[in-house]
């Protein structure tokens, strides 16, 4: 026997047990946070996602303002529009029916990744639900850039130095 276990049997039985319990355990926890990483989705304003740059093909969440007069559909089905906040704007291209609820000036939050280009495609896109309402991760973003329009507040302008000449 070596001198470091434990004298008693019992106690070197459940050392024994930690032993063989542990490395399963920890394969356990290493092969489920390896097997979520996929589905992990980060959420950005866009000018978050312009300082972070995350890498093109990674799910993200982008959210913001759709900027007005940037709503551009296709008779295909396809639709572009701006988001953005005080400090930047990027361009999202979805295919498919947005919500009932989307409309230019309004919160939105949507789900897909950035291209190679920096253009943000959307897989799902999601509106407010009331005047209300908006996105908590929205309203926790626009809160930290000061743009947060409380009850009364006038809109935001969306001007922002990227969308001047």
């Amino acid at each position: 026997m070596s001198g470091w276990l434990p004298k008693s049997p019992k106690a070197r039985r459940r050392l024994y047990l930690i032993a063989a319990i542990a490395p399963v355990l920890a394969l356990a926890a290493g092969l489920t946070l390896w097997g979520l990483s996929d589905s992990i989705s980060f959420f950005y304003t866009p000018a978050q996602a312009a300082a972070a740059k995350p890498p093109p093909g990674r799910s993200v969440q982008l959210g913001g303002l759709v900027q007005p007069g940037s709503v551009v559909k296709h008779p295909d089905g396809r639709v572009e529009f701006v988001v953005a906040d005080q400090q930047a704007t990027a361009t999202v291209h979805f295919s498919g029916d947005l919500p009932d609820l989307f409309r230019e000036g309004q919160g939105i939050v949507a789900t897909g990744s950035f291209r190679k280009d920096g253009e943000f495609e959307a897989r799902q896109v999601l509106a407010k639900h009331d005047e209300r309402y908006m996105p908590r991760e929205v309203s926790k973003a626009l809160k930290e850039q000061g743009e947060w329009r409380g009850e009364g507040s006038p809109p935001p302008s969306y001007q922002t130095d990227a969308a001047q000449p």
